[in-house]
């Protein structure tokens, strides 16, 4: 008796141990640590922080950048509206450009200057379910309610500066084609094949639409036109190389077709342009050739960014499967979110260049620091390994100032009827 006494009280110790170690297994899964960070002093904090209607710019700014910490959140989408209002007031700024699809984006921009259908449908048209929201139906209204009232001159219009979609881009193109005189037939060939598993293989359908594109360039008022044959040669190269090269080639056309897009403003009169995508794109510096570092690099002051992150997030992302989205909570480890957070502010803006630079706060954003950072893709494995969803660099180097949100909901994705 006293022997199976023995063994059950190490039983009892081995089954304690499994279970304390479980528990800290799921401790540090959740937090992504044993804690949700550190943070600097609420009170210095507040000194400085300020509202987002209280946003500023430089004059010299050409392309100003809102970033977004994740695709699945409601906070950052309503940003988007938030900020390019206040643009639009200030700064005379009169064109979004979206991560998202050029020709989807153009199909939004018909739209909100009296095309037909509803704002979920043109929402719908970008290309990308992270934009089937009502948060992005809520600012497409808003610009077609914006143009409804003012005259052509000051109209707002609405583009997109990926690639990574082809069929608005085929659509409007063969338009463009009949109207310029140009036989459609080969391209309507492209057209037909459906998700382009058609006899064509990519070299081939890169010399069609270049030829295509070379008679466009006889033509008058066609630059537009010839702009969505750039964005399928665009898509074609995309698909002809590998991952990890994809992702730089990306973000360089991306940064092309910004820097096409703020000169089609600049022949407007309008000087200023306003994008919005994720942090890793329109951020200044990066391990790769990113978007906002190359712009950044090109045109240097003339490019201000503004970073988000959060401290606590419920982010809507798809799982590995594609099928399915669900709903996930991540800490940053961002000690800036944190801080905003302990000072009872819901979502505010901290401007770097305000800030002493013999402060705590100045400290904060000069060295390297954790920030959240989610796309569109979850796995059970990024648990145990917070970098995964994490960037580790320093705030200013980055930004030119940030907007922190203490807790950031999910959005809700509008399916089809």
């Amino acid at each position: 008796m006293k022997k199976r006494t023995k063994h059950s009280k190490i039983w009892c110790i081995v089954f304690g141990l499994l279970g304390v170690i479980v528990l800290i297994v799921l401790i540090f899964m959740h937090f992504g640590g044993f804690s949700t960070g550190e943070n600097a002093n609420p009170e210095e904090f507040v000194k400085y922080a300020q509202s987002v209607e209280d946003i500023t710019v430089p004059e010299n700014a050409k392309i100003i950048a809102l970033g977004e910490a994740t695709h699945g959140n409601v906070e950052f989408q309503q940003l988007k509206l938030d900020v390019f209002k206040q643009m639009v007031e200030n700064y005379g700024v009169r064109a979004l450009v979206l991560e998202g699809d050029y020709g989807g984006c153009e199909q939004v921009n018909r739209y909100i200057h009296g095309g037909q259908g509803t704002a979920q449908e043109a929402a719908a048209a970008i290309g990308f379910d992270i934009y089937r929201t009502d948060e992005m139906a809520e600012l497409i209204s808003y610009m077609r309610q914006y143009n409804d009232n003012v005259s052509d001159d000051l109209d707002l219009r609405f583009y997109g500066f990926d690639m990574q979609r082809y069929a608005y881009n085929f659509q409007f193109l063969n338009e463009a084609c009949k109207e310029q005189g140009i036989d459609t037939k080969i391209l309507q060939q492209l057209m037909d094949g459906e998700d382009w598993n058609s006899e064509f293989d990519y070299p081939t359908r890169i010399e069609i639409i270049t030829q295509i594109k070379n008679e466009l360039k006889s033509k008058k008022d066609s630059a537009q036109a010839i702009h969505f044959a750039d964005m399928l040669l665009q898509y074609c190269e995309l698909q002809v190389i590998t991952d990890t090269e994809g992702s730089t080639l990306r973000d360089r056309f991306m940064a092309e077709n910004v820097q096409w897009i703020l000169q089609q403003e600049q022949q407007r009169g309008c000087e200023r342009i306003f994008v919005t995508g994720h942090n890793s794109h329109v951020a200044k510096w990066g391990s790769f050739d990113s978007m906002g570092k190359l712009l950044s690099s090109e045109i240097d002051n003339d490019y201000y960014v503004i970073g988000t992150d959060f401290y606590r997030t419920r982010c809507n992302m798809p799982t590995n499967s594609s099928t399915k989205r669900t709903n996930q909570v991540f800490y940053s480890h961002n000690p800036l979110a944190k801080t905003a957070k302990m000072a009872g502010l819901d979502i505010c803006w901290l401007d770097f260049a305000d800030i002493p630079e013999n402060s705590e706060l100045y400290e904060l954003i000069s060295q390297y620091t954790y920030m959240g950072t989610l796309g569109e893709g979850y796995s059970w494995f990024m648990r145990l390994l917070p970098p995964s969803y994490r960037m580790f660099q320093p705030p200013a180097v980055l930004y030119d100032s940030m907007i922190f949100v203490a807790d950031a909901t999910p959005t809700k994705i509008i399916t089809e009827k």
